[in-house]
C-alpha cells in the first residue's frame, strides 16, 4: 500500500464528506481588541470592523450583549458546546465603544475588558481601530506622564481627584514654565476618560 498517495488523497476525501466544508473555512483575520485585559483572547476585531464577543457562562440560561454603537440595542449570544456565549456584530462604526453582558437578566461587565467608566458606572469598553490609522498607537519617541493627583476643592470643600499630564523632561527642569490646558468631562464619565480610552 502506497501510504503517501492515501495522505495525499485524504484532504480530497475529506472535503468530499459531510462536514467536510469545515475544511475549506477560511483562516480567521481577527485579532484581540487593544481594550482587552493582558493575554486575553476576547473581544476580538475582525479587519472589516466586526467585533467577536465571548463569555465563559455554563450555568446561564441566557446571555445578551448590550451597549452602546454596536449597531443593534442588545445582541443575543449563541451557547457552544464548552459553556461560552458568543456573538459575533456587523460591522461596528470605527472609534471606542461601551458595552455589558446581560446574564439572566443581570448586567454584568467583561472580565476579558479593560474596564472604563462610562454611563456614570464602571463599564466595559472596546476599541475598533480605524483602518490604515495608526496615529494614536505607542511610538518609539520620548513620552511624558499621566499623574493623579488629589487635591481640596474649596468649592465643595471635599477632596477631588485630577489626571495631570506633564511632558518628557519635566522633572529635569523645573524652571521651565508650560501652558496649562483644563479640560472636563461632561456627564456620565469621570476624569479618566481623556486619557484611558
Amino acid at each position: 500500500m502506497n501510504w503517501r498517495s492515501m495522505a495525499q488523497g485524504l484532504p480530497v476525501v475529506a472535503m468530499l464528506l459531510p462536514g467536510g466544508q469545515l475544511f475549506a473555512q477560511p483562516a480567521d483575520d481577527s485579532k484581540p481588541a487593544s481594550t482587552a485585559v493582558l493575554n486575553a483572547q476576547y473581544p476580538r476585531v475582525y479587519p472589516d470592523g466586526r467585533v467577536l464577543f465571548r463569555l465563559a457562562a455554563a450555568k446561564a440560561a441566557s446571555v445578551q450583549l448590550g451597549g452602546a454603537g454596536l449597531g443593534a440595542t442588545t445582541y443575543e449570544m449563541v451557547k457552544g458546546e464548552d459553556g461560552a456565549w458568543t456573538v459575533i456584530t456587523p460591522p461596528v462604526v470605527p472609534g471606542f465603544h461601551y458595552y455589558w453582558f446581560i446574564v439572566d437578566g443581570v448586567q454584568v461587565n467583561d472580565p476579558s475588558s479593560d474596564t472604563f467608566f462610562g454611563y456614570g458606572r464602571p463599564t466595559s469598553g472596546v476599541e475598533v481601530p480605524t483602518p490604515g490609522e495608526d496615529f494614536y498607537l505607542p511610538k518609539n519617541v520620548p513620552h511624558g506622564q499621566v499623574r493623579m493627583v488629589w487635591y481640596l476643592s474649596k468649592t465643595t470643600g471635599e477632596w477631588r481627584r485630577a489626571m495631570v499630564y506633564t511632558p518628557p523632561g519635566y522633572d529635569l527642569d523645573t524652571r521651565t514654565r508650560y501652558p496649562v490646558l483644563y479640560l472636563q468631562h461632561g456627564a456620565g464619565e469621570d476624569e479618566t476618560g481623556w486619557t484611558k480610552q
